[in-house]
């Protein structure tokens, strides 16, 4: 993580909407969150001003956002942060950002959703309408939607960092999941819009079911599976059947093994990016070990059967 050398404070955010947007310069500003790439400050009630501050990639992020997001968020069945306004770096800030509507709610890595069977429909209807085919032009994925073998040096990097920390009690379970999902037949169909990062702290929870999706830096075009891992790491114990059963069109053998695959390695990162937060280490988040944890030993049971 490259934190941006400017402080960003409600201050900042006031002077930059006065500047670009003076219509909306006088709405309350307060921190909403600090995210991987970018700062998330409330706007009000209803909207919210997104700054990059960790990343080089975030600008290109926030652009790919307002360009593509507008088309496809009427048609999804969850809120998303909609764009609203795109702000233009300046010597003050030199950077872009945008203002999106705020998805109330609370992020799933620390309200899990419990409705088993409410989520896994929430969550396979979303996910039905967002894959479709991509139109000529739909920006690629830095990883996601990509063959899953472009990752085995991350996978390779996460198992060993996790055995080394001794966060796994059956590594060999582990990689066995992967080798079989990395074996699998590639994608073959038209490349499917995918949201491309679909962790717990990137969905929205309300009353045990999901209500919103957030973060739209990796959408992309390219193979559903780096999605289609979402249950695993999102869905209560035994609700992954009803969301396959659910979501259309029904995935392949292939298409299942790959999205195992995806799910041990987003398991893999959420553990150790979970232990760094216990540890206090910079960029960690302890709320993430959890349901990486329980998405490992998800994927392990069920390779058993």
């Amino acid at each position: 993580m490259t934190h941006t050398e400017i402080e960003i404070t409600a201050e900042l955010v006031r002077d930059l909407l006065r500047d670009q947007h003076p219509d909306l310069a006088d709405r309350p500003v307060r921190l909403g969150a600090r995210g991987w790439d970018n700062q998330l400050w409330r706007l009000g009630d209803d909207l919210a001003v997104r700054l990059p501050w960790a990343t080089q990639d975030a600008d290109a992020l926030l652009r790919k956002e307002h360009t593509w997001l507008p088309a496809l968020a009427p048609h999804l069945p969850l809120q998303v942060p909609f764009p609203q306004r795109l702000g233009e770096p300046t010597e003050r800030f030199p950077r872009p950002w945008i203002v999106t509507t705020w998805v109330p709610g609370t992020p799933g890595d620390r309200a899990p959703a419990t409705r088993a069977a409410e989520a896994a429909d929430a969550l396979a209807a979303f996910l039905t309408a967002l894959h479709r085919p991509a139109p000529y032009g739909a920006p690629a994925g830095r990883g996601s939607g990509r063959p899953l073998a472009d990752r085995a040096e991350q996978f390779a990097e996460h198992l060993a960092s996790a055995i080394e920390l001794g966060l796994l009690q059956d590594p060999d379970a582990v990689r066995a999941v992967w080798e079989g999902a990395v074996a699998a037949p590639e994608w073959a169909g038209p490349a499917l819009w995918v949201h491309g990062d679909l962790h717990p702290a990137n969905v929205i929870t309300a009353d045990g079911t999901f209500c919103g999706v957030i973060d739209f830096g990796e959408l992309c075009a390219g193979d559903p599976a780096c999605d289609l891992a979402a249950p695993w790491l999102l869905l209560p114990d035994g609700a992954a059947d009803r969301f396959y059963d659910a979501y259309q069109p029904a995935p392949d053998a292939a298409t299942l093994r790959r999205a195992r695959g995806w799910a041990v390695l987003r398991a893999l990162s959420g553990i150790c990016i979970g232990e760094a937060g216990v540890r206090g280490r910079p960029g960690g988040k302890p709320t993430w070990g959890p349901p990486a944890h329980a998405a490992l030993r998800r994927l392990i049971a069920a390779s058993r059967w």
